[in-house]
């Protein structure tokens, strides 16, 4: 029998798990493919952004899905499947295994825009940005575990952190299976809203509005992803760092993003400046990526990574929040599906985009980097994190045009007495 318990909780720790196990994985892969495999700039952008490519073509389908049969069976398919990814990659021999594995969990991706689509069934509209909040700071303490426990397992193999986070995904998924309520059960589901196309959100008067934040999302995750491939690479190239340091720096970023987004942003928005919390998110974040190329020592660099966490734990579920607050509760699905597919286009061309600047011998180059072709390195990062600046820079310009309704939709969803 259902909890009458509110199942935030339970979603808090399904996010965490999952972000434990991305965690672990995202300050590994890209050096792991470098080194291991030895794919080119082009091709190591393309093997972190194809989870992500992969992901845009599905999460808004399984966000519509969600609409129709509930959150729990989609949230629970996307976790298996991502247990199954992580596995493939540990297995892999060849490069083209590397792929298959990251496709595999892309395609089975939506995890996180599910459990966003159940925070928004089981809280107030009034309250959702700060309840995102609260999935913000799993997503930190994901961060700051996760990388942690990659780069003591890389120590013992490269492939241990894949099969340990596979693992702790089958663990996930059991926890979701026995005890994660229905949060949008038969009943509060409209047979019309279900069958509606899943662009239909854009026809109402909110539709400028949405647009126009998923623009800025799109733009935003674009110049942020730039980190997923070139921070552990840029760690290892300018402070030559192996996996475990680097893995402590971005446990160093989890733990202030637990401190922004757990506690800082949940007291905020009690204000109700969204739009303003956004705008800073984005400076903030905008003036980080600019200076961690440029850093002159290990202190700035902490100091920039330091910057980034406070502007990402501002921007980010900020954004999330407000896309959730001002829509019909029969389209959460298809609007966090529809974020979480600008997030993940963003997530594509972001380290796409970020490997082009790098000399095209850069994964063959051998480490410690000769000063012959250090500067050329050195040079090819400054460019990179610059234009991810100059990204973030254009989300802002979004977000100052976003124009936000006086008040939520009068039918978005209520708390679920589940």
């Amino acid at each position: 029998m259902p909890s009458s318990r509110s199942p935030l909780g339970l979603i808090f720790l399904t996010v965490f798990i999952s972000m434990v196990g991305f965690g672990i994985v995202i300050p590994v892969l890209p050096v792991y493919a470098s080194k291991s495999f030895q794919l080119s700039p082009t091709e190591l952008g393309l093997l972190v952004g194809s989870f992500s490519l992969v992901q845009l073509v599905f999460a808004p389908l399984f966000g519509k899905l969600s609409d129709r049969i509930g959150r729990k069976p989609v949230l629970l398919f996307s976790i298996v499947g991502t247990a199954a990814g992580f596995f493939v990659i540990g297995m892999a021999e060849t490069a083209w295994m590397l792929f298959l594995g990251r496709i595999i969990d892309g395609a089975s991706g939506g995890n996180i825009a599910t459990a966003q689509a159940c925070v928004a069934d089981v809280t107030p509209p009034d309250k959702r940005s700060r309840a995102m909040g609260i999935i913000g700071a799993a997503f930190g303490l994901g961060f700051i575990m996760g990388p942690a426990l990659g780069g003591l397992l890389v120590s013992y193999s490269h492939k241990a952190p894949f099969y340990f986070a596979g693992a702790l995904s089958l663990v996930n998924a059991l926890l979701v299976l026995l005890y994660l309520p229905e949060t949008y059960p038969a009943q509060a589901r409209d047979s019309r809203g279900d069958s509606a196309p899943i662009f239909g959100i854009f026809r109402d008067s909110k539709g400028p509005f949405i647009s126009l934040l998923l623009l800025a999302s799109l733009i935003s995750t674009t110049g942020f992803a730039f980190i997923h491939v070139l921070f552990a690479l840029f760690c290892g190239d300018r402070f030559q760092w192996g996996g475990r340091e680097t893995s402590y720096a971005f446990a160093y970023v989890g733990i202030l993003a637990v401190i922004v987004q757990g506690g800082l942003l949940r007291r905020l928005l009690v204000r109700n400046v969204e739009k303003q919390i956004a705008l800073v998110g984005a400076l903030l974040l905008a003036a980080s990526l600019y200076w961690l190329p440029r850093v002159s020592g290990v202190g700035a660099f902490l100091g920039s990574c330091a910057l980034m966490a406070v502007g990402n734990g501002l921007l980010t579920p900020t954004l999330s929040g407000m896309a959730s607050r001002y829509v019909h509760g029969n389209a959460q699905g298809r609007v966090m599906g529809l974020m979480s597919a600008a997030g993940s286009l963003g997530r594509f061309l972001g380290p796409t985009l970020a490997i082009l600047p790098l000399p095209a011998d850069f994964s063959s180059l051998a480490r410690p980097l000769a000063h012959e072709v250090l500067d050329a390195v050195q040079n090819g990062y400054v460019k990179a994190f610059s234009w991810g600046a100059g990204l973030i820079g254009f989300s802002f310009l979004c977000i100052i045009a976003l124009r936000i309704p006086k008040e939520p939709n009068p039918e978005a969803v209520q708390p679920a007495s589940n």
